[in-house]
């Protein structure tokens, strides 16, 4: 039996690993809503684990109805402070949540790598969150980023998708890759039509001080969000859009 989660512990910052970074903050949000927002259905939208709630703020910029679901009362009361009362909240681990309807947008960024059964997960989306033209923006940290593959090079990490143990305090369950990703989504019934990311060979500290100076301009953020339409096997984080699927609620073998 899994042991009883933190979840208010998990998502505060270590002495030696932060929870979130200003590259995730000032870089990585709003990639992922440039990727996501072409794919976006009219209606609303449904966020699974919202933390303080930077990222909703982004989704109210293209959304109304927005509802969140997330596991830790600290991160619902400081994301409440930080969009207002326009976000309905969920205290509920996704598991277990209970959907007042079906949604036509529904979110996961940097939490799928967190859950400790994410099949289970990504099939309660298919078969009972989703609406029927609904879909899926997945975003997770990728095993294959540069940046990672130079840790393990340096004797920082035992191999590519091994969970380093800041990360097991964060919560952290698995490091996907692009096709471990794709699996999963798959084998809980979803389509998946579209894969993009963003390119870094920097990890998450370093970018946040490169970031203070002007060692990196706006031409190069920009041309590291091209390169990773290109290779998104090699992308820090990688992102997936999905379609609902088969509702057929045997997996499938793969």
């Amino acid at each position: 039996m899994t042991a009883k989660r933190d979840y208010d512990q998990e998502s505060k910052d270590l002495l030696t690993h932060k929870y979130a970074y200003g590259f995730d903050y000032d870089v990585m949000h709003p990639f992922m809503l440039r990727s996501f927002a072409p794919f976006f259905i009219k209606g609303n939208v449904l966020e699974l684990g919202s933390d303080e709630g930077r990222f909703t703020k982004g989704l109210l910029l293209y959304f109304s109805d927005v509802t969140c679901v997330e596991a830790s009362e600290e991160a619902i009361q400081a994301a409440r402070r930080e969009v207002g009362g326009s976000v309905k909240y969920v205290h509920a681990v996704f598991e277990d949540a209970v959907l007042a309807q079906k949604y036509d947008n529904v979110v996961m960024t940097h939490v799928l790598e967190h859950l400790d059964d994410p099949i289970l997960v990504l099939k309660r989306i298919n078969n009972e969150g989703l609406s029927v033209e609904g879909r899926l923006f997945l975003a997770c940290p990728n095993a294959n980023a540069p940046s990672r593959q130079i840790a393990v090079k340096m004797g920082l990490i035992r191999h590519n998708n091994a969970v380093t143990p800041s990360e097991a305090q964060h919560g952290h369950r698995i490091t996907y890759l692009l096709d471990t990703l794709e699996r999963d989504a798959r084998t809980a019934g979803l389509k998946v039509i579209y894969r993009s990311g963003f390119f870094k060979a920097s990890a998450n500290f370093q970018w946040d001080r490169l970031l203070q100076t002007d060692i990196v301009s706006r031409e190069y953020i920009e041309g590291c969000f091209e390169l990773g339409q290109q290779y998104p096997d090699l992308c820090s984080s990688i992102f997936l859009v999905c379609e609902r699927g088969s509702t057929n609620d045997k997996l499938r073998e793969i």
